[in-house]
């Protein structure tokens, strides 16, 4: 960071500062919101300047490292977005679950799935949209989050167990007044979206789904993973395999929750080709698998997760036109 003033911020330059959109910006102990590129704005031909839209934690020093990301608020709903809220606790087969319930009128719910890397905190992108279309809303922190159970071997499963979470938290929902839900998953939380659709006891209330960066082939990600921290060519499958012996990783089993015939529920996938992470074409090939149910939005331009922050208003829109005949 270089430096900031009247509601501007200047980065250096690089493909992340030059990604369109709103973000978060992240540094040692600081956090802020940051929103388009201002290309009329003077700088320097090594630096950008973004609009600073707020300074949530700490102070902006320049020359301080700090880095976009896709969580935007920080806090819970009542104190990032002034949004009233319940803390809940869900019985887990773990222990109890810590979640945000933002109630509303109607009686189809959003359970929204954070994914791997982020928390509860990153699915308050969509929170305000969701309230203003009178859906209720339960905010899932599962096993490894802060505030819940960890798995008996201390290790993430890539929504291979994890799942049975998101089933606990269904559960809440048809026991609280909830006569179907609506799955929402962020990467991983995708993954375990999926999971649940196919699995779930309760699969019959799931009304739809909206997968946004969905992980479909775990081998696939860990090998893009390795890559972006280049890992030499010769080691690659050496790397993969230790990811899965440290995550206890069934691949098999991840991509048979992707299989396209498992699907029963119309669902919304919204991907960038960009993405490093998860890799578009197999999001594609759902879609084209499975033409009558899969609804595909391409984000150009977004990283891994973050296809809220790169066109928000093309998101909330996609997500209105698919939500409003399920409600």
């Amino acid at each position: 960071m270089h430096a900031t003033g009247d509601g501007r911020i200047s980065l250096t330059r690089a493909l992340a500062s030059l990604r369109p959109g709103t973000y978060g910006l992240s540094g040692n102990g600081t956090h802020a919101v940051v929103g388009p590129l201002l290309e009329s704005a003077p700088h320097e031909a090594d630096t950008v300047v973004r609009r600073l839209e707020a300074v949530t934690r700490g102070t902006l020093e320049p020359g301080a490292k700090v880095w976009l990301t896709p969580q935007v608020h920080i806090g819970d709903p009542s104190t990032a977005l002034g949004i009233d809220h319940i803390d809940v606790s869900i019985p887990g087969e773990l222990g109890p679950l810590p979640a945000w319930f933002v109630p509303d009128m109607r009686d189809t719910w959003v359970i929204t799935v954070h994914g791997l890397g982020a928390t509860r905190e990153h699915p308050m992108v969509v929170m305000d949209f969701l309230r203003r279309l009178r859906l209720p809303v339960l905010d899932l922190a599962y096993r490894g989050d802060p505030g819940a159970p960890r798995s008996a071997d201390g290790l993430g499963h890539l929504g291979e167990t994890e799942w049975r979470d998101l089933d606990a938290a269904i559960r809440h929902a048809v026991r609280h007044g909830a006569r179907n839900v609506i799955l929402h998953g962020w990467s991983t939380g995708a993954t375990m979206c999926l999971h649940a659709a196919a699995h779930s006891a309760l699969r019959d209330h799931v009304r739809g789904l909206v997968l946004d960066s969905p992980v479909l082939n775990w081998e696939t990600t860990l090998r893009a993973l390795a890559v972006a921290r280049r890992t030499p060519g010769p080691l690659l499958p050496l790397a993969v395999r230790a990811a899965q012996g440290r995550t206890v990783c069934a691949a098999s089993r991840t991509r048979a929750a992707a299989d396209p015939a498992l699907l029963r529920v119309p669902t919304l996938v919204l991907h960038g080709p960009d993405d490093a992470v998860a890799p578009w074409a197999l999001s594609r090939r759902l879609a084209e698998q499975r033409p009558e149910l899969v609804t595909l939005r391409a984000v150009p331009g977004a990283p891994h997760a973050a296809m809220w922050n790169a066109d928000p208003a093309g998101y909330e829109e996609a997500l209105r036109r698919f939500l409003t005949p399920l409600m």
